[in-house]
């Protein structure tokens, strides 16, 4: 009776007939119209030979086949309930073989930095984003497969469903490559997609051509607006005025961090492993062209090849000069986070920087151990280095302390893994806490917390210590919602700026109002963005529909937010859509200013410069923000229950 109702929630009916002999296939329509459409399958139907209970196995292989990128839910229904992931593939339109580890259903994840590196996962032919649920694989008897506002109205077939102990590796099924030479996807059409090198160069020498007219944005030699100006210190700093936050440059302009994460030359099109995926790729960028990355690897980067092409062996200077040419044009007058020191270096754009060593630990969930006797002299001995290299330096605005640290809002679990953990000094220290005040929730919490505030008053003391001249831009933590009124509040005398990520629609103002109540600081937003699946790449955090819809809603999320009175900050990520086949961690969003081919999207940068010329006016109270947001918008986050479960 268990599989009769499950198949009831079906939507289309099951498809025979596949490309294979006599081999069935299951087939889905994602629908659109709806906000989550789906389907489930009896796995009996599937492959009779699967067992009810997966203890003894250690992944499930999937045969699977879809006609777009965006991510869809996969899950199964056991005995507890119904669990699931979610999966981007890497290369539709086409059969693919992806193994996913089991413990991704059934186990926490691994403590890890940061949010990204806990919950994305690299495979090979895609990459998961973890679930929230977990519990035991037992009486796993369907399949389901779902997914919020189907772009198109894609299709998946799946036609078969294996377990096995071990990782049988991903595989690429097809008999023709997937990716072309340029790094593009071929079994995926667009308009401006190219073929051949010589209709590269003509786009290229068009924009080569173009002239920059940067005084539509009004800007100071260092990005401030000159119809204001204030007292100069020579460094940026940051003032109240008429009841509106601002940076002000060097020279006493007022000043809106416009940027961007990411800057750099050359992305898109990273190799990760390319042995890994045979007959994937078409063509291989050649190897003794590829620049040595971390450990001295060298891999393979169609986007550097690109480049190769573009401007034969000084690639690297030119690239830079025309980043900085695109910044010019486009408004943006920041150099955000993770950004390439070779285009830092050059001074001619403010920039941020994110400290590094000081000792926060993957094994904590990124938290410091504080009470370990090294604690301050780590912190100190790094932070003299990487402050002495700019400390005179005026184009620098200040340093970033960390990035969405893993253990918010899973403090009694961390206290949990360091109870358990290796003997060490928080351990000791958390043990002894526990004793005088009892073993709760709360406490637990409150320990993770008094913690972390040791941490943020010695890292801002040594920042001072070595320069007084630029400014602790704090931790760039997931949206305010999502942090306690202790967090937010020791936050308060440790920081210049509230800085936060936020991929949505636009932050509410309740949230914004929050925030700075209880910070008492101007905040910067540090990562933003909106992408689409008509590239074959994933539609990143926050999906649109079309390339216009992308540029909308940059329009109205950055315009929105500069009209808070405390908003001086934002950093879109990022410069160019992430690799094809998958960053490190897995991660391949359509989420550029530049393709791989390096070519701007129109667009979005059509976009960036309309808002970077009313911003000003915007922040100031004398014009109004766009107000015209995409209505195919959607989030990455909790999405409606299709089986009510």
């Amino acid at each position: 009776m268990k599989h009769l109702r499950l198949l009831a929630l079906a939507l289309l009916p099951v498809i025979a007939l596949s490309c294979g002999p006599k081999q069935k296939t299951f087939k889905i329509q994602f629908d659109g119209s709806k906000e989550m459409s789906g389907q489930k399958f009896a796995l009996a139907d599937i492959n009779p030979e699967l067992p009810l209970d997966w203890d003894s196995y250690n992944f499930v292989v999937l045969e699977y086949k879809i006609s777009s990128s965006q991510r869809f839910q996969l899950g199964f229904t056991t005995d507890w309930g119904y669990n699931e992931v979610r999966v981007m593939s890497y290369v539709p339109n086409a059969w693919n073989r992806l193994a996913i580890p089991l413990r991704y259903f059934t186990e926490l994840p691994d403590p890890a930095f940061d949010v990204a590196a806990t919950m994305n996962q690299p495979r090979y032919t895609g990459w998961i984003n973890l679930g929230g649920k977990r519990g035991p694989l037992h009486g796993v008897d369907s399949i389901g497969f779902r997914m919020r506002k189907a772009i198109n109205n894609p299709t998946l077939e799946l036609r078969n469903v294996t377990l096995s102990v071990e990782d049988p590796g991903d595989l690429y099924m097809e008999d023709h490559p997937a990716i072309d030479a340029f790094g593009q996807q071929i079994n995926v059409d667009y308009p401006d997609k190219v073929s051949d090198v010589q209709e590269l160069e003509k786009q290229w020498r068009a924009e080569e051509a173009e002239e920059v007219d940067e005084s539509q944005f009004k800007y100071s030699r260092f990005g401030g607006y000159t119809q204001k100006k204030v007292k100069a210190t020579g460094y940026f700093r940051i003032e109240c005025i008429d009841g509106k936050w601002w940076f002000v440059d060097p020279e006493g302009y007022l000043f809106l961090s416009v940027g961007v994460d990411c800057i750099g030359i050359g992305g898109g099109g990273s190799v990760r492993d390319a042995d890994k995926r045979q007959g994937m790729y078409a063509e291989l960028p050649p190897e003794n062209l590829m620049p040595e990355g971390r450990g001295g690897r060298v891999q393979p980067q169609f986007g550097i090849w690109n480049l190769y092409r573009r401007y034969g062996d000084d690639w690297k200077e030119k690239a830079i000069d025309m980043t900085i040419k695109r910044m010019q044009k486009w408004g943006i007058n920041t150099i955000a986070n993770w950004s390439n020191a070779d285009i830092i270096a050059k001074n001619r754009r403010a920039f941020m920087l994110s400290f590094s060593g000081l000792g926060q630990d993957g094994k904590l969930m990124g938290l410091c151990d504080v009470y370990r006797k090294d604690y301050l002299e780590t912190i100190d001995k790094s932070m003299k280095a990487i402050t002495a290299r700019n400390v005179n330096n005026p184009w620098l605005i200040g340093y970033f302390v960390g990035n969405e640290p893993a253990w918010i809002n899973s403090e009694p679990r961390l206290c949990q893994i360091i109870l358990d953990g290796e003997d060490r000094p928080i351990k000791a220290e958390l043990k002894k806490y526990l004793a005088a005040k009892g073993d709760t929730d709360a406490t637990r919490r409150a320990f993770i917390i008094e913690t972390f505030r040791i941490f943020l008053r010695d890292v801002n003391a040594i920042f001072r210590k070595y320069d007084r001249n630029h400014l602790n831009l704090g931790i760039r933590f997931a949206e305010p919602d999502t942090l306690g009124d202790d967090l937010l509040e020791a936050c308060r005398s440790n920081f210049d700026a509230f800085s936060f990520n936020s991929y949505s629609l636009a932050p509410g103002k309740d949230m914004l109002d929050r925030a700075f109540r209880l910070t008492g600081l101007p905040m910067v937003i540090g990562e933003y963005h909106f992408g689409t699946v008509d590239r074959g790449l994933g539609q990143a955090l926050w999906q649109v529909n079309t390339e216009k819809e992308r540029g909308d809603a940059y329009r109205y999320y950055t315009e929105q937010v500069y009209a808070h009175p405390a908003m001086i900050g934002t950093g879109y990520f990022q410069w160019s859509d992430q690799d094809v086949t998958g960053r490190r961690d897995g991660e391949n969003y359509h989420c550029g200013l530049v393709d791989v081919t390096d070519r701007p999207y129109k667009e979005q940068v059509e976009a960036m410069i309309a808002s970077a010329k009313v911003l000003y006016d915007v922040h100031n109270g004398t014009a109004a923000p766009f107000n015209s947001a995409p209505s195919s918008a959607r989030g990455h986050g909790p999405v409606p229950d299709l089986w009510n479960e």
